[in-house]
């Protein structure tokens, strides 16, 4: 198989990692997840998010772009959890919307995020995770992450209504959507069977 490179996108709950995992388990995939290493911008930022929020920003950026690169470099067919686009078209920029970040330095991070994508190789696939809102609130709720506790409902909206924004004019590689409201590709051998076709149609 030609080395590809697999992108997963999609909201907070709406079941990235467990793709993730599947596609790693099925077609032998080498996995690139977000990274956690300690972004010193961010206790500021939750404390004055206006002063610190171009800032943490930049951090997450930069970071994301490394992975990129180590991405691009990685011989074997790989898949992502959430790519350096997500990071720009979807967080940075609702926090701009939000008022968090003045119109010069989101004019400055577009144009480093614009400089970066032009240097990285894109997707060859794009897997978008279609879940309504409802389904999304209760999959956060279950899982019990600490840093997910209080996330506001609106928050949520505002990051889907953002996605939808994105993917609207996305164009850098095929877009596969995946329902997984009711998708259950780990127990249900039907499901598993067509999302393998769907994918594999790709690969």
């Amino acid at each position: 198989m030609t080395r590809k490179y697999i992108a997963i996108a999609g909201n907070m709950g709406s079941g990235k990692s467990s793709l993730v995992d599947f596609l790693c388990k099925h077609f032998a995939l080498k996995p690139f997840f977000e990274y956690n290493d300690f972004n010193p911008f961010l206790p500021l930022f939750y404390k004055d998010m206006k002063r610190w929020a171009f800032h943490s920003q930049m951090h997450f950026l930069t970071h994301k772009f490394r992975i990129h690169r180590e991405l691009d470099s990685c011989p074997d067919t790989v898949v992502q959890d959430r790519s350096i686009y997500e990071d720009a078209e979807i967080f940075a920029f609702n926090l701009f919307k939000q008022g968090c970040m003045s119109k010069d330095e989101w004019r400055t991070y577009c144009d480093l995020y614009e400089t970066m994508i032009s240097a990285i190789k894109p997707p060859d696939l794009l897997i978008y995770l279609n879940c309504p809102i409802k389904t999304l609130k209760k999959r956060i709720a279950r899982r019990g992450r600490a840093i997910e506790k209080n996330v506001p409902d609106e928050y949520i909206k505002r990051l889907e209504r953002y996605y939808k924004r994105w993917l609207s004019k996305y164009d850098k590689s095929p877009v596969l959507e995946l329902s997984t409201e009711r998708m259950d590709y780990i127990e249900d051998f039907i499901h598993r069977q067509d999302l393998m076709k769907s994918i594999s149609k790709h690969l």
